[in-house]
């Protein structure tokens, strides 16, 4: 049986109570909307293949989206990042933007980046992103930090990330 609007609500409000940064569950209900069921291209089955997506949470600034989508990429990686308005095409997504819990989805979406949490991470070894080294700031000066210090300390990684715990 298909999933329902109450059934995406609950799954985002699982998601919302494990948030514990203020700021980022504010900024998240701001743009979230009661779910809205939109049917949206498949663009790796046949020419004119849709699929039904409930629009969750609306950036206007970006004109993006996140839905969820059971079909398609949808059985693992139910939540997508998608252009809003689409005129005239609306799609499901590519499978790089699409993403197994909306947390994640949120922060790769262009709405997490009005948010003052980004902080430059140093990595070693394989442990992304690494130790903050800085301060939270604005998403523009701290990858504007990470660039300054990927050119002056080659071959050191150097990462823009967040520290919500989710």
């Amino acid at each position: 049986m298909p999933i329902t609007a109450s059934e995406i609500s609950i799954r985002l409000q699982s998601e919302l109570d494990a948030i514990s940064d203020a700021r980022v569950l504010a900024h998240i209900r701001e743009l979230l909307v009661d779910p809205v069921l939109v049917h949206r291209n498949w663009d790796y089955g046949t020419k004119g293949q849709t699929f039904p997506c409930w629009t969750a949470l609306r950036h206007v600034r970006s004109d993006t989206a996140i839905v969820f989508c059971e079909f398609g990429f949808g059985p693992g990686s139910p939540w997508g990042l998608v252009s809003d308005s689409g005129s005239p095409y609306l799609s499901v997504g590519a499978d790089s933007a699409r993403i197994h819990i909306f947390m994640r989805a949120y922060f790769e979406s262009f709405a997490a980046t009005e948010l003052p949490i980004w902080r430059v991470f140093k990595q070693d070894g394989d442990n992304y992103p690494g130790m903050p080294i800085t301060d939270e700031a604005d998403w523009t000066s701290t990858w504007a930090e990470v660039e300054r210090l990927r050119k002056s300390n080659f071959p050191a990684r150097y990462n823009c990330d967040h520290s919500v715990k989710f």
